[in-house]
């Protein structure tokens, strides 16, 4: 069946402008025959955007562009690994999308990045882009587009650079975001005791972790797309540039990722140090008002015989041992740093 719920746009792109069509099927044929006449130019094609198809309507599509059957279930399904595969004539890329949600404060609880999928299927005249989650959408990228004819004929390859390159300057973006939710936490590690809090950290340091696994392993595929055949030799440079963009996305993360390490550890390290503050404070008190317990505790014996007690001064005496005991005790906790 045509895809009716899930689709986002579809357009046909002939000599750098959109063609006016009035369905998918319409625009494929549309597109087909302008490149069988047409001897030299930028090759027409089209473009379908879909957000979380159902699996009928994928496979729809997998007959009208010849899409491979293990491509269309990866598409279905999502929860893929970035990716770049080549069925026959055609290639199938995944890409991690990341968007950074608001929030008035950091808790144990928050949830700092959101993530997705965008898949592409790129021929020779189509580009099929699949969209799972609510972020990073393309309808920007399609405007761009649509209104610089000489992006349009770069053809699908074209198409495939402004995604790739939209999706690694959200990276971007998302990675500067992170890096001042770091720095606000590295300040609060030596503050007042209120205001430090160790799941905050370690709630940070899960968010690094995902915005990580969304963008370290797109390295490798995509350091390798120039290389491939469907791609023109005039786009290489293109992609070369979002490969560069990447890597320095790359070393932003592994240097916050080990950053916000180093905080948890300092955390951990400041807790740990004022617990053993508390600790000799405790102990402290502790011995101080040993004294005069073990003291009352003598005397409080039932004896006949104790020393001074049938003495006038016997009690004045007990008291002020008592409190020249505290006062010494207090003095030398005090000196050496417990108290």
């Amino acid at each position: 069946m045509p895809p009716v719920d899930s689709i986002v746009e579809y357009g046909a792109y002939i000599d750098g402008k959109k063609a006016p069509a009035t369905g998918i099927a319409e625009s494929v044929e549309l597109v087909r025959a302008h490149n069988r006449v047409a001897s030299a130019g930028p090759r027409a094609f089209v473009w379908v955007g879909l957000h979380e198809p159902a699996a009928p309507e994928v496979e729809w599509l997998a007959e009208v562009f010849g899409l491979h059957p293990l491509a269309v279930e990866d598409a279905v399904k999502a929860h893929q690994r970035p990716k770049v595969e080549r069925y026959g004539d055609s290639l199938f890329m995944v890409l991690k999308t990341i968007a950074y949600l608001d929030h008035d404060e950091l808790t144990a609880t928050s949830e700092i990045i959101g993530a997705g999928e965008i898949m592409v299927f790129l021929g020779v005249d189509f580009v099929v882009t699949v969209r799972h989650g609510e972020h990073c959408p393309l309808a920007e990228v399609r405007e761009r587009i649509e209104t610089k004819p000489e992006l349009l004929e770069r053809g699908p390859a074209g198409v495939l650079h402004a995604i790739s390159d939209h999706v690694v300057d959200r990276y971007l973006q998302v990675a500067d975001l992170m890096q001042l939710e770091l720095e606000e936490v590295e300040a609060t590690v030596f503050a007042d005791v209120s205001s430090r809090d160790i799941n905050r950290i370690y709630q940070l340091k899960r968010e690094m972790l995902e915005l990580k696994r969304a963008v370290t392993p797109l390295q490798a595929p995509l350091a390798a797309l120039p290389q491939r055949r469907v791609i023109p030799s005039e786009m290489r440079e293109y992609f070369r540039d979002v490969g560069d963009h990447l890597s320095r996305v790359c070393e932003q993360v592994d240097s916050s990722n080990e950053l916000c390490s180093s905080i948890l550890q300092a955390a951990l390290a400041r807790s740990n140090a004022l617990a053993n503050e508390d600790m000799r404070k405790i102990s402290s008190w502790v011995a101080i008002l040993a004294v005069p317990t073990m003291i009352a505790g003598i005397y409080g014996m039932n004896f006949d015989f104790m020393p001074e007690t049938k003495q006038v001064w016997g009690y004045p005496a007990v008291l002020a041992v008592m409190i020249t005991a505290c006062v010494l005790l207090h003095r030398g906790f005090r000196r050496n740093g417990w108290l």
